[in-house]
């Protein structure tokens, strides 16, 4: 999307309020922005940026693109903020949440494009204080709404709505498109292990017990970053279902361009492995992993995001950072390394020493800041001025674009990883408003480093039985039910005792 040569602005003279943006909505966004709506100081405002109109919930779209009836109980509404048009956010005071696509993002500015078609809205370029990335990742092509995937798209694949514009009335139609091609499909091939595709091909198996159901996977073992009980577990429960599973195994992306079956034939088209393997289907699912979200990060500064991942660095604080370069053992030069500590200097108007930019001490304290959050699968731990180890001490990175030490890509990872950014921004905000007051507290500047827990899954085999691991105990449950106990989302986000016919607000 090209950017109009022309954008409104707004400054400090023009909107005195100061300002935090979170930049996405979903599971970490939208708790990054609670934390901060409910410990902010007078005087500051929390604008969540999302390009829809609902929280999507996105762990049962797959659930909901297979068993019809349920697919409006995947968007709820941000009942906690209200809503605001790009147009009206100058005097604006209060929180907000605005629908919108964000173009572009500097160190304290970002350029926002309303997203409905045919709006009469002009882009905005928005100031702000601090910011939360918390974008996430592309979803894989059966549950991507958005039809991000690029290139050529085989024709056994599921279709997409040309005009997406976010809203609750598209996502629901799309969602009801997936289930008709699902329906209609005498035989499924699911490619991918992973949860994804573990749960639509148990589903559409569980719903269509006629269909012929497949499920390729490259590796040997089913979800392979979990314990070898999860692969047992799940692989038992998929044959069960009758689904056909092929480990081992890679699609031949070329025989996709392929038509063996004559024109007009009844018969399923057939597709091939690299090692020449033939599969017979109609409809297939690519649950191949996702894409990092981080082109706007690339776009501010290509060296904030690893060039083989697609991830964002940061520190354990969750901010935004350069990594140290690369120097081999041999050649290095201390210059060098002098050169990279002092340019990441941020205050050097306060003659700040360079020796200031090493830990001063090995010790630890605890955050004395409550969470009031669940039970967290994080522990959390406390380091002096780690904004001088990071030209990016005002953003932060959570959730699926953030390289955060190995920790799983998960919507509660990304829980957990806001509540930490979140906190740190109110740290840091109480730091600056106490300067000139009480010289010499450096309590209020310690920021918490984030530490990821155990891996942690529940996956659905069919409609009511699940395999799960947490804390490193793997066991079975025969509790679920059609739509997944989605009430308790609802509930999550400030819905409680909603009624079926209110998830369709």
């Amino acid at each position: 999307m090209s950017v109009p040569t022309k954008a409104s602005h707004l400054s400090s003279t023009t909107c005195p309020t100061r300002t935090v943006v979170i930049l996405g909505g979903s599971y970490g966004g939208s708790r990054a922005a609670q934390v901060l709506a409910e410990g902010l100081p007078q005087g500051w405002r929390v604008i969540l940026v999302d390009r829809n109109s609902h929280r999507n919930h996105f762990y049962n779209f797959s659930r909901y693109a297979v068993l019809p009836g349920h697919e409006h109980k995947a968007f709820i509404p941000y009942k906690n903020f209200p809503s605001c048009s790009l147009s009206d956010i100058s005097s604006c005071s209060s929180h907000v949440r605005v629908q919108a696509t964000i173009i572009s993002i500097d160190n304290h500015r970002i350029t926002l494009s309303p997203n409905l078609p045919g709006s009469q809205e002009s882009d905005l370029d928005l100031e702000y204080d601090y910011a939360i990335y918390a974008l996430g990742s592309h979803l894989p092509q059966p549950i991507d709404l958005w039809n991000h995937q690029k290139g050529v798209k085989s024709s056994l694949e599921l279709p997409t709505i040309s005009m997406y514009g976010g809203t609750k009335s598209e996502g629901i139609s799309s969602l009801r498109e997936r289930q008709k091609s699902i329906e209609a499909a005498r035989s499924v091939l699911v490619v991918g292990g992973g949860a994804l595709g573990i749960q639509f091909a148990s589903d559409i198996a569980a719903v269509y017990p006629q269909k012929h159901v497949t499920l390729l996977h490259s590796r040997r073992r089913l979800l392979p970053k979990f314990h070898d009980a999860m692969h047992e577990e799940t692989l038992q429960g998929l044959q069960e279902l009758n689904v056909r599973v092929i480990l081992g195994e890679r699609l031949d992306f070329e025989s996709l361009q392929h038509k063996y079956a004559m024109p007009g034939s009844s018969e399923p088209r057939a597709v091939r492995t690299l090692s020449g393997q033939e599969i017979s289907t109609d409809l297939l699912l690519l649950c191949t992993g996702q894409t990092p979200n981080t082109g706007l990060l690339r776009n501010m500064d290509p060296r904030t995001v690893s060039p083989d991942t697609g991830l964002a660095h940061v520190l354990r604080t969750m901010q935004l950072c350069v990594p140290p370069p690369s120097i081999e053992p041999l050649e290095f030069q201390t210059d060098d390394i002098l050169q990279w500590l002092m340019n990441l200097t941020f205050d050097t108007e306060e003659g700040i020493e360079l020796l200031e930019l090493l830990p001063s001490s090995p010790s630890i304290a605890h955050a004395d800041i409550p969470s009031g959050s669940p039970v967290s699968s994080t522990d959390t731990l406390i380091e002096p001025y780690p904004s001088k180890k990071t030209l990016y001490s005002n953003i932060f990175v959570v959730g699926d674009a953030a390289d955060a030490f190995d920790a799983i890509k998960a919507g509660h990872t990304s829980y957990y990883q806001a509540e930490v950014a979140a906190r740190n921004i109110l740290r840091l905000i109480s730091r600056d408003e106490k300067v000139g007051i009480t010289d010499g507290d450096n309590l209020d500047s310690e920021l918490e480093e984030y530490a990821p827990g155990p891996p942690a899954i529940k996956v659905t085999l069919g409609m009511t039985k699940s395999v799960y691991e947490v804390d490193g105990v793997v066991g079975t449950k025969n509790d679920g039910v059609e739509d997944l106990d989605v009430a308790i989302m609802w509930a999550a986000c400030g819905m409680r005792d909603v009624s079926e016919e209110e998830m369709f607000a």
